[in-house]
């Protein structure tokens, strides 16, 4: 498994979330996975991302059109996340705005301004 945490920006918007990509590193790995209905084949479970938001207890979904509230913001961030997972970095921020065109500058991180926790 692979996983990765974003910032999730959109209009007036602001969470951490955890998205973990279902790369098996070994047999049992892949065994279970497949137990759980991800595709019996490495390959086939390679092409679901769980994602979920680190500021709430709540669901937790492989699919992107799967979110029942706020679906603008968490379907919109899942799938973008779940189109790009490989080329994006730990600690990125997924602009919902910009990804939707309403933007046309990107939203960068505060983290810099924070200060040290």
């Amino acid at each position: 498994m692979i996983a990765k945490t974003f910032e999730i920006r959109d209009a007036a918007t602001f969470f951490g979330a955890l998205a973990v990509k279902l790369e098996p590193s070994n047999e049992a790995d892949r065994y279970l996975l497949a137990r759980s209905g991800y595709g019996t084949e490495r390959e086939e479970q390679t092409n679901y991302v769980l994602f979920m938001r680190l500021d709430v207890m709540g669901p937790c979904h492989y699919d992107p059109t799967g979110w029942p509230s706020s679906p603008r913001t968490m379907r919109t961030a899942h799938q973008y996340v779940d189109d790009h997972f490989d080329e994006l970095q730990s600690g990125d921020v997924i602009d919902v705005e910009f990804i939707l065109g309403e933007t046309k500058t990107p939203k960068r991180t505060d983290a810099a301004l924070e200060s040290t926790w």
